[in-house]
């Protein structure tokens, strides 16, 4: 595998794993508040960019749950 194939994939699976934190959180907040569980699978990236904002915020991070 080259470099350029290691990249994309270090990308591809870093851009699955936002996507699914952020759906995981929406699902949470929907259930809490008793809405429908569709609205977890909102997903809007623009032109399969993550917006600056919901990377730092869903990305992972050095903190840990105990």
């Amino acid at each position: 595998m080259s470099i350029q194939e290691k990249s994309r994939a270090i990308m591809v699976r870093q851009y699955q794993q936002v996507k699914n934190r952020q759906q995981s959180m929406l699902m949470r907040a929907a259930q809490e508040l008793g809405l429908p569980e569709e609205i977890s699978h909102y997903w809007n990236p623009i032109q399969g960019k993550i917006d600056p904002t919901t990377r730092t915020i869903y990305e992972h991070s050095c903190a840990t749950m105990s």
